[in-house]
This record gives C-alpha cells, structure tokens and sequence, in this order.
C-alpha cells in the first residue's frame, strides 16, 4: 500500500523529493556548463520533481514568486519564462 502524504500551501518543502537531493542537481554548478550537461542535469531534476507530492505547490510557488533560476516544480527557466510570457499575452489581449 503506498501512502502520499497531503501537502499543503505552507510546509510543502518538507514533502519535497528535492530534499533528498544535492541542490546542484536542480540550479547547476557554479561554472560554466555546457549546453548538453545542462540539459541532462535538468532532465535528471525533472525526473525527481515528477515523483514529487508537492510538484503543484511548488511549481506554482516558483511561477508566482518569479524564480529565476533552477529547476522547481519540474519546470525549468525557460518553461517558467514561457508561462510568465503567455500570461502577460493573455493578460493584453483581455
């Protein structure tokens, strides 16, 4: 039987599979990093992030807060910048 733990809007971050994970794994080294490492370490992140009870908090946390780095929610920068750019199109035309 598997149990999935409620996550709510406060305390998210302490069901969060990211947890359990070196941070670099989700906002990259600090150096340079190539476009295909980059791409499979964010690959990697997102793979965590879909097994996460609290991908929907916290996606939305990182969206509505304007997270500019890393990987949240299984969206990475430029999926949120996509949102963020969708919304503001949305936002003008109505």
């Amino acid at each position: 039987m598997r149990l999935i733990a409620e996550v709510s809007s406060d305390g998210w971050e302490r069901t969060a599979r990211c947890r359990a994970h070196d941070p670099a794994l989700f906002f990259g080294p600090n150096r340079f990093e190539p476009k295909r490492e980059r791409l499979e370490r964010e690959a990697q992140a997102k793979a965590v992030c879909a097994t996460c009870p609290a991908i929907q908090v916290c996606r939305e946390y990182a969206v509505n807060s304007g997270e500019v780095y890393g990987v949240w929610g299984g969206l990475g920068e430029a999926d949120r910048r996509a949102i963020l750019e969708r919304r503001h199109v949305t936002a003008a035309a109505g």
